[in-house]
């Protein structure tokens, strides 16, 4: 992050809160904020948190890189 008033400092949250617009809430209208709540819940715990796929782990889910690796022989 930068200094105070950089372009840049809401970056990374605009990028995510575009991309959960676009995956989640663009799909289909939600009819209780407790269904939203949900929806949200599982895009973020379930998929974001435990399935994609993260550049920075190797493309690993953060899953897969935690499980302990076999030693090389």
């Amino acid at each position: 992050m930068g200094s105070i008033g950089d372009c840049a400092d809401n970056a990374l949250m605009d990028s995510f809160c575009g991309r959960v617009q676009t995956e989640l809430l663009n799909h289909r209208r939600r009819r209780t904020r407790m269904e939203l709540s949900t929806a949200l819940f599982e895009c973020l715990e379930i998929f974001h948190d435990r399935q994609r796929r993260h550049s920075a782990l190797g493309m690993l889910t953060p899953v897969q890189h935690e499980l302990p690796q076999p030693p090389v022989a």
